[in-house]
């Protein structure tokens, strides 16, 4: 009897506590109810008593974690042209089989899943490979896990990434910027990447996007890649290429538009008189206001080590307009200025700028002024020589008789005689000589700057034709570049 006794001591002692049982009997399909402990204590306890968050969890080590991962863009927060760096904000989720962590929920009280500390389970190392810094992201300390072992990490993302960015066709242009998911540590014969949804879904989904900054959200691409590195193991990554537009209407407006105003006041001040000095004043200002605008704008404009937007040298090539306006504007009224001793113009300039040049600008009214004030010009020397002419034979080649009538009717001087007489006619007969060479040099004078300026006027007509020409060639191909870029 004492023997029996000993023997059954022996045995209890050797059995393990009543809650291990149940604890084990529910992981075995044996369960044990407790109704004095919540089902989700018991089974957070149950799941977490002997885990190693340390080992990859599998049971077999020859079998492959494949972990599913989705990107959800939410908002484009910055992006840095100088630094080439992109900030964003999405929502990253992943998910994977935990071999360890399964159950079944009859025992539970029908728990199909539980949230469980991150920290107290296996989590893998997937980053980004494009990481430049740390954002501001939220601390999500939870995952979930189903009964089937299928854990879901789901957690909001501030990322600032490294991205070439293409400033080329600013305000109108689109980056390409690529997030790139792999495993730093396990290569893919441990950890494989694979994409939660379709990619047709991940493209075209904006439901989490914010519409309202400055980049719109065209689509994101997706696409699964091996990669080794000097034959060394395979691993898996796996990229999402965000594919974002900027909205050009505030740089329009900024930007453009006061530009194209004033290479619009530019062309209209070619309409002052080009022997006026206004035109010369008119254009300088503008020049000075281009260069104002310039400074106000330097700060705007993205700026890169390696490359120019096309719109800085779009305004490059506007101020080089304006300079080469203003340097035309000089040389005409250099050209149309009166000067005394300025040449009369060449036979073969007034063949080719006031016949041909004519002829090719339809400048018909301005021919017909030059030959009416050149007629006009002809007819009064004609009637200016006419009466010179006459004055001299009047006091020249007098008749003796009629001289004779004069003098009896004229009082002469009493101590007045004939030598005397002839010196007085023939000082009179200088002076107006030298009169009427004065006019007619005067009128000459005259005739040159009225040459030379008609002569302006057809090149200036000719120059300013040539450079609306060019800056209409160059709005029309710029105009057409951008608007290709922009619904591209």
């Amino acid at each position: 009897m004492v023997l029996v006794v000993a023997v059954v001591l022996l045995l209890l002692a050797l059995l393990p506590p009543v809650s291990m049982l149940q604890d084990a009997g529910a992981l075995q399909g044996n369960p044990e109810p407790d109704p004095s402990t919540p089902a989700l204590l018991r089974l957070s306890d149950t799941l977490l008593a002997h885990y190693r968050r340390g080992v990859r969890p599998v049971r077999d080590w020859r079998t492959t974690t494949t972990v599913a991962i989705d990107v959800m863009v939410y908002a484009i927060l910055s992006v840095d042209e100088k630094n080439q760096v992109l900030t964003t904000y999405i929502w990253y989720r992943q998910h994977w089989t935990d071999e360890f962590l399964q159950w079944d929920p009859a025992h539970f009280d029908n728990i199909t899943q539980i949230s469980l500390p991150a920290e107290s389970i296996w989590v893998p190392d997937i980053l980004i490979n494009e990481f430049v810094d740390v954002g501001k992201s939220p601390d999500v300390p939870y995952v979930y896990v189903r009964h089937h072992g299928e854990v879901q990490n789901l957690k909001p993302i501030q990322v600032v990434t490294a991205c070439s960015l293409d400033i080329y066709n600013f305000p109108f242009d689109v980056q390409n910027c690529s997030l790139t998911f792999t495993s730093w540590l396990h290569n893919i014969h441990d950890i494989n990447l694979s994409l939660w949804r379709q990619p047709e879904l991940v493209k075209f989904d904006r439901s989490v996007f914010m519409n309202q900054g400055e980049w719109e959200l065209l689509y994101v691409l997706s696409h699964f890649q091996e990669f080794s590195v000097k034959s060394s193991d395979s691993y898996a990554e796996m990229k999402f290429y965000v594919v974002i537009r900027r909205r050009p209407l505030f740089y329009t407006i900024n930007l453009l538009l006061p530009s194209i105003f004033l290479m619009v006041m530019d062309i209209v001040g070619f309409y002052l008189p080009p022997n006026s000095g206004e035109r010369v004043s008119f254009k300088i200002t503008l020049l000075l206001g281009y260069s104002v605008f310039l400074i106000i704008v330097s700060d705007t404009l993205p700026a890169t080590a390696v490359g120019t937007p096309l719109i800085g040298i779009y305004f490059v090539v506007c101020m080089a307009l304006l300079v080469i306006s203003l340097t035309e504007t000089i040389f005409i009224v250099r050209l149309v200025h009166k000067q005394d001793l300025q040449p009369h113009v060449p036979s073969w300039v007034k063949h080719l700028l006031l016949e041909r040049a004519t002829a090719l600008l339809c400048i018909w009214d301005r021919k017909k002024f030059s030959q009416s004030r050149t007629q006009s010009s002809d007819i009064s020397r004609h009637v200016e020589n006419n009466d010179s002419t006459a004055k001299l034979n009047h006091y020249g080649s007098e008749d003796p008789r009629e001289r004779e009538v004069a003098g009896s009717t004229r009082p002469t001087p009493a101590s007045a005689t004939p030598a005397e007489g002839s010196l007085l006619i023939h000082s009179i007969l200088h002076e107006i000589t030298t009169i009427r060479q004065f006019l007619e040099k005067r009128d000459e004078f005259r005739d040159v700057a009225r040459e030379w300026l008609q002569v302006g006027y057809v090149l200036d007509v000719l120059l300013f034709r040539a450079y609306l020409v060019a800056v209409l060639a160059y709005t029309i191909t710029l105009g057409t570049l951008w608007s290709v870029w922009q619904y591209a």
